[in-house]
């Protein structure tokens, strides 16, 4: 990786810099639960293993990782478009696995929206196997 990148875990002080990057994403889908209230919900209930990655001083790189006891979920996953094909994503998402293995878990999903190519070609290169035996179903429990 070239430059400085300081790789640490996420804290809601972090939410600003990281909704950016989301924001200007592609892929990414953002609704009302990533509020900074959810987020911050989010955190608190995952702590160790939520991570950013930081270049001089910007939010360049997340990853929002969480576990139900039996299973892991990856959520926002994004990289800067500027700052893509250094490994930040990979350095990122083995933070993240490495968290859910140490207490246990040992199995982890996450979910691309269909028009998302270019995610789903870096989940594929990273080893991840596209599962064609689910569906995906969603009830908003708000207004």
């Amino acid at each position: 990786m070239s430059g400085t990148y300081i790789f640490r875990e996420m804290t809601i002080a972090d939410y600003e810099g990281a909704y950016f990057l989301w924001s200007e994403t592609d892929g990414i889908g953002l609704g009302k639960s990533d509020s900074k209230d959810g987020i911050e919900r989010f955190l608190a209930r995952n702590p160790g293993h939520c991570f950013v990655c930081e270049h001089e001083g910007r939010i360049v790189g997340t990853v929002l990782c969480g576990q139900d006891g039996r299973r892991g979920f990856l959520y926002h996953v994004a990289v800067s478009e500027a700052h893509r094909g250094q490994g930040i994503g990979k350095a990122l998402l083995s933070r993240a696995l490495e968290s859910l293995t140490e207490i246990g878990i040992t199995k982890c999903h996450l979910m691309v929206m269909k028009t998302n190519v270019s995610g789903a070609a870096f989940w594929e290169y990273n080893g991840w196997q596209r599962r064609e035996d689910i569906l995906i179903y969603s009830k908003s429990l708000a207004d």
